[in-house]
């Protein structure tokens, strides 16, 4: 099963807003290039799926129309089942990631939208994390893949 990636996003300090990009080199250091913030090794990129974002913005009522960019999530990613899990390899385009854990929703979500850090909660809703095994340049329409967990090497 294949997916692709739909969406890029970086910020440029602590709390600025999420700025949207056609591309980006992701590097094993800092993720998103230009995005800001102290980068552990576990938790060098965080993703989000456009069906675990719909959900949630369904979630909030009738009317609500929100960008997957409150979420503040780097990547948002379509058509293939969100891993929920740590371990699992992720392949989008040239770039290799493996998930770490799940994302928490934080109090800044319901600062943008009232009521989204609770439709965030369920089943994942807020995306996970992951390290970059292998750098390169991702593209907006890029193909996204699992390719194998960690586990299985074991």
């Amino acid at each position: 099963m294949t997916g692709r990636l739909i969406g890029i996003a970086r910020k440029a300090r602590r709390r600025a807003p999420m700025e949207e990009l056609e591309r980006s080199r992701i590097s094993a250091e800092g993720g998103v290039e230009g995005d800001h913030g102290p980068r552990p090794k576990r938790r060098v990129l965080t993703l989000i799926w456009r069906e675990a974002w719909q959900a949630a913005i369904d979630d909030l009522g009738a009317g609500v129309d929100a960008p997957w960019t409150l979420r503040r999530a780097n990547l948002l990613v379509e058509g293939i089942d969100q891993p929920k899990t740590g371990g699992v390899r992720l392949r989008i385009g040239d770039v290799l990631l493996e998930t770490t854990y799940e994302t928490d929703p934080c109090e800044r979500m319901d600062e943008q939208l009232s009521g989204l850090r609770k439709a965030l909660e369920p089943d994942w809703r807020g995306g996970l994390r992951a390290r970059v095994l292998e750098e390169g340049e991702i593209a907006i329409g890029d193909p996204v893949s699992i390719e194998a967990s960690s586990e299985a090497e074991d």
